[in-house]
């Protein structure tokens, strides 16, 4: 059974784009893996480096890439940064896409 979702209104070919610079900003695995960590709550950039196992050059260049795209924000704390997802429909979107690829193995 499909499910089509409804929209309140007429989507506009503005809104496509946006979607389309949203998912584009998500496209990489590493970045889908920094909101999944996100979706639990806040955290340091070394907490992130410790749970993904990746360097801390790389973990800031992917948190540049949704920063820029508006998907988490920081926040200073002395000399860290908080980082956290702006609102909670970007951890549905890629819970979503996680849970639809575990289904397609």
């Amino acid at each position: 059974m499909r499910h089509e979702p409804e929209l309140a209104e007429e989507s506009t070919p503005a809104d496509y784009e946006a979607a389309g610079e949203l998912l584009r900003a998500l496209a990489a695995p590493l970045r889908i893996a920094i909101v999944m960590e996100l979706a639990a709550g806040p955290k340091y950039v070394h907490q992130i480096v410790e749970t993904l196992r990746v360097t801390q050059p790389l973990v800031s260049q992917h948190l540049r890439v949704l920063r820029g795209a508006g998907i988490v924000r920081g926040t200073r704390s002395g000399r860290e940064i908080s980082y956290s997802l702006i609102d909670d429909h970007i951890a549905h979107i890629v819970t979503d896409a996680v849970h639809h690829a575990r289904e397609e193995r």
